[in-house]
């Protein structure tokens, strides 16, 4: 029974971060266009400490951890790919040019034959 109260004090706490983080990116966003007479540096620092101050809020709760953990592992994923080099990256777009001209053409000269089609069967040709 206490696990059940816990998880359900746990909940809710979590639900007033989460809610105090979007209330402080929320406030942080308003006081950016609030002061816009203020100096862009100060306005642009302003923004990014409420920025910092929000994310640091969500992270203390469980979703927000969820989150990070999956950005982080994301990130991980990122790293193992096999990125091509320039020199596949120059060939692989050299090839999508010619495709595209050669389609193009195909394309143009398809519907050529279908103009030259229909301008023979209505008799305008």
């Amino acid at each position: 029974m206490s696990k059940e109260v816990e998880s359900s004090k746990g909940n809710s706490l979590d639900t007033i971060k989460l809610l105090a983080s979007i209330g402080v990116l929320v406030a942080t966003l308003i006081g950016y266009y609030t002061y816009d007479q203020a100096h862009a540096v100060v306005r642009v620092l302003g923004l990014v400490a409420g920025v910092l101050v929000s994310l640091f809020i969500l992270y203390q709760t469980a979703k927000g951890k969820s989150w990070f953990q999956y950005l982080n592992l994301a990130k991980r994923e990122v790293r193992q790919v096999v990125w091509p080099t320039r020199p596949e990256t120059v060939q692989m777009t050299l090839i999508v040019f010619v495709v595209v001209i050669l389609m193009g053409i195909f394309l143009w000269l398809i519907d050529m034959f279908f103009l030259w089609a229909v301008k023979l069967l209505t008799g305008q040709g």
